[in-house]
């Protein structure tokens, strides 16, 4: 696999990083409900329990499918997490009885529509590094500066391709090749994703290795308008579209490659078609190439050498790719 690299320059930076429940705390930030409709929304609190567990223990005590059961996005196992899901509203009163030790019901709400993946406005992240000294933790601060101004490389973290990545991959390519043929849909569809997501990583990675300082702009390049949630290309690199670049207005994406996927032209597409497969049956899409990370807080335990850090990162990116970042190395290839 190939590895993830960031806009920092500092060495490698040495602490701990666990992924358990008091160390890595992870609560959905919702859309807005509409408080009337027929399905119920649970807003559950787990302890080391991934989303697909808790769907079957969900499902498995209403005794219904499991695709009754929504959920807005997959929270790690290994963590206190607080996510939404959504269930038919005729199981209001039956829900009420379930009980499970991992497992806690803090609210409900009705809502028009049952949740699907993406029905999150992001993720509000605790994250708790370990050994941390004064001189690391002053590089970690400088650091978060930094990704706030240049903003954050947006790869997929290593949970997205499983644990034998390159199996995977392997398989994947086999699958778009019509070598091999796999009757669980949803573990083919798993397999593409992280095909396709691996090409978006090794665009990054070409990408960020062009301009060290920041990411470089091409003419060609196709661009998120985050306000409109739009995209467009561009043919030229003006001014104009690098002021609100750095604004955070508009962000360039890179391609998961698959089919009815908008692509970029010009000098952008020559590096782009190198990260490509047409034979790609599964939809296409554009992600951005940053993501801007919000930071509530900084808290540092000098007696424990303990760094908490309190921030908000959008939908569909990586916590721990943000550690990474912090570190410049990666944890798990």
């Amino acid at each position: 696999m190939i590895k993830r690299v960031y806009f920092q320059n500092h060495k490698s930076l040495n602490f701990d990083f666990f992924q358990n429940e008091n160390d890595f705390i992870v609560e959905e930030m919702p859309i807005e409900f509409t408080l009337k409709g027929n399905f119920l929304i649970l807003k559950i609190k787990k302890v080391n329990l991934g989303t697909w567990d808790l769907i079957d223990l969900i499902s498995n005590f209403l005794r219904i499918d499991k695709n009754e059961v929504g959920y807005a996005g997959l929270k790690d196992k290994n963590a206190t997490t607080t996510q939404y899901i959504s269930i038919p509203k005729r199981y209001s009163k039956d829900i009420k009885k379930f009980k499970h030790k991992k497992v806690q019901i803090l609210e409900t709400y009705l809502h028009k529509e049952k949740l699907n993946i993406g029905d999150l406005k992001g993720n509000r992240f605790k994250i708790n590094l370990k050994k941390v000294d004064f001189d690391t933790l002053i590089l970690i601060q400088n650091c978060i500066k930094n990704i706030k101004k240049t903003g954050m490389a947006n790869y997929f973290g290593f949970q997205r391709f499983g644990r034998d990545i390159e199996e995977n991959i392997e398989k994947a390519k086999q699958l778009v090749s019509g070598n091999l043929h796999i009757k669980d849909r949803k573990l083919e569809k798993m397999l593409i994703s992280a095909y396709q997501s691996a090409f978006f990583n090794s665009w990054l990675v070409k990408r960020i290795s062009l301009q060290k300082d920041k990411f470089k702009l091409i003419d060609g390049d196709v661009f998120h308008d985050l306000k409109k949630d739009k995209f467009f290309t561009s043919s030229k690199i003006t001014s104009t579209l690098e002021e609100n670049f750095d604004k955070k207005v508009v962000c360039p994406t890179g391609l998961l490659p698959g089919r009815k996927v908008f692509k970029a032209t010009l000098k952008s597409r020559e590096i782009e078609e190198r990260f490509d497969d047409s034979s790609i049956y599964e939809k296409g899409y554009r992600r951005d190439a940053l993501v801007f990370v919000k930071i509530n807080n900084i808290k540092y335990n000098k007696a424990t050498q303990e760094c908490l850090i309190d921030f908000i990162l959008p939908k569909g990116s990586y916590a721990t790719v943000f550690i990474e970042n912090i570190a410049n190395k990666n944890f798990n290839s």
